[in-house]
C-alpha cells in the first residue's frame, strides 16, 4: 500500500515535526527558572504601573483624592492579578483604552509568568517547534549517526571527543528509549527508520559533513548507505557491518569507509590469547579519552621535504590526495606540501601514569 503524500516528512510543516525531532534542553535549575519567572512578573507589575501613573488624571478613586504612586500601584496589583476591587476605576477614554491595548495583554502575561509552571507544557511545543526551525535553517556540515546502539554511542563518543559541540551531531534511531540517552548528552534526535530517505532529509544528511550508518543488520546498512549516498554525494559515509562478505555491497553502495565489527573483535580476541598487552595498546588507541590515540594533522611548513620517520611525532602513514600511504610505502619517504600526517598524539597530560 503506497504510503499517502502527507504522510512523508519532508512534507510537513516544521510544527508538526515536533516529536520527530527533538532538540537538546538547556539546563536550568529550578531555583533560577522561579526567579526568572518572577522577575518577569515584576517588569509586568512595573509597566503596568508606570503606565497608570503616567495618566493617573483618566482615572477615579473612590476618596476623590486622585492617585498617589501607591494608588497606581495598589491599582496595577489588582488588575493584573484579576481581583479588581472597583474601588479606581478608569475613567477617560484615554485610560480606558490603555486598559483595553496594554492593561489586559499585562494582565495576560502576568498571569502567563505566575503560572508558568502549569502552562510550561502547553507552550513546549510552541517552544520545540520554534527551535527545530532555526535548527533546520542552520544545521550546516554537521555529522548524523544512523543507530545508536552499542556501536553508535562508541561513534559518538570519539566524535564528541574530537571537539564537535552535541548540538551539531545527529541521531536516528526507532528505539525512544535510545534516543532519550541521547538526547540526555544534549543530541538531536529524530524518530524514525535510517532507511527511508525523508527521516534522512529531515535529519539533514544533504548538507551533512559526515554520515555514520550503525544498523543492527547488514541488509539496513546497505539500505541506509544507498539513500544516504543519493541524498549526500559528497558526504563521507563510515559503515559497520557484521560480516567481511558484505564489505563490498557497502562499498559499492556509496560508504567511504567499512569497518567489519564481527571480525574486528575476533582479532581482537585471538590476539589477546597470547599477546594480551597488544590488546591492551590498541584498545588505548582506539579510545580518544585518554592515554594515546591516533590522530590527523596537516603537515607544517617546516616538514615539506623531509621524512615522516624523522620527526618527533610518531607517524603511521601519509594521507595524500585522499590515498593513505604506510610510513613504511616508497610515496611516504619525503613529505610533501598538503599531505596530512597519520600519528599518535598523547591524550593524557603529562605526569599522569593512568
Amino acid at each position: 500500500m503506497r504510503r499517502r503524500l502527507g504522510d512523508r516528512l519532508t512534507d510537513r510543516p516544521d510544527h508538526s515535526l515536533v516529536g520527530v525531532i527533538r532538540m537538546p534542553e538547556s539546563s536550568v535549575s529550578p531555583i533560577t527558572s522561579i526567579v526568572r519567572r518572577i522577575l518577569w512578573a515584576f517588569v509586568a507589575l512595573f509597566a503596568a504601573v508606570l503606565l497608570v501613573y503616567l495618566d493617573r488624571d483618566g482615572y477615579r478613586d473612590n476618596n476623590g483624592d486622585g492617585l498617589s504612586f501607591l494608588d497606581c500601584v495598589y491599582y496595577a496589583t489588582v488588575s493584573l492579578s484579576t481581583t479588581g476591587y472597583g474601588d479606581i476605576t478608569p475613567v477617560s477614554e484615554t485610560a480606558r483604552l490603555v486598559n483595553i491595548l496594554v492593561i489586559t495583554p499585562l494582565r495576560v502575561l502576568f498571569l502567563i509568568v505566575l503560572v508558568g509552571t502549569t502552562l510550561a507544557v502547553l507552550t513546549e511545543r510552541s517552544r520545540q517547534a520554534f527551535k527545530l526551525q532555526r535548527w533546520r535553517t542552520k544545521v550546516r556540515d554537521h555529522v548524523v549517526v544512523v543507530g545508536y546502539g552499542t556501536k553508535g554511542r562508541s561513534a559518538v563518543s570519539s566524535v564528541l571527543s574530537d571537539g564537535i559541540e552535541p548540538d551539531r551531531i545527529v541521531v536516528v534511531d526507532t528505539d525512544r528509549t535510545m534516543l532519550d540517552a541521547a538526547s540526555a548528552l544534549g543530541l538531536v534526535t529524530v524518530h524514525g527508520s535510517g532507511t527511508r530517505s525523508d527521516v534522512l532529509r529531515v535529519a539533514g544528511v544533504p548538507r551533512a559533513r559526515a554520515v555514520v550508518v550503525a544498523a543492527n543488520r547488514d541488509d539496513s546498512a546497505v539500505l541506509v548507505t544507498l539513500t544516504a549516498r543519493e541524498l549526500a554525494p559528497k558526504a563521507q559515509i563510515v559503515a559497520a557491518v557484521r560480516e567481511a562478505e558484505n564489505v563490498h555491497l557497502l562499498r559499492q553502495s556509496g560508504a567511504n569507509q567499512v569497518v567489519v565489527s564481527s571480525e574486528t573483535a575476533g582479532r581482537l580476541l585471538g590476539m589477546a590469547t597470547h599477546t594480551p598487552t597488544v590488546v591492551d595498546m590498541v584498545e588505548d588507541l582506539i579510545t580518544p579519552e585518554s592515554g594515546l590515540a591516533i590522530a590527523e594533522r596537516d603537515v607544517e611548513q617546516g616538514e615539506v621535504g623531509g621524512s615522516p620517520r624523522h620527526l618527533s611525532d610518531i607517524v603511521l602513514g601519509v594521507v595524500r590526495n585522499g590515498t593513505l600511504y604506510r610510513v613504511d610505502h616508497p610515496e611516504a619517504d619525503a613529505i610533501e606540501l598538503g599531505d596530512r600526517l597519520l600519528y599518535v598524539k598523547k591524550v593524557t597530560p603529562a605526569g599522569d601514569t593512568d
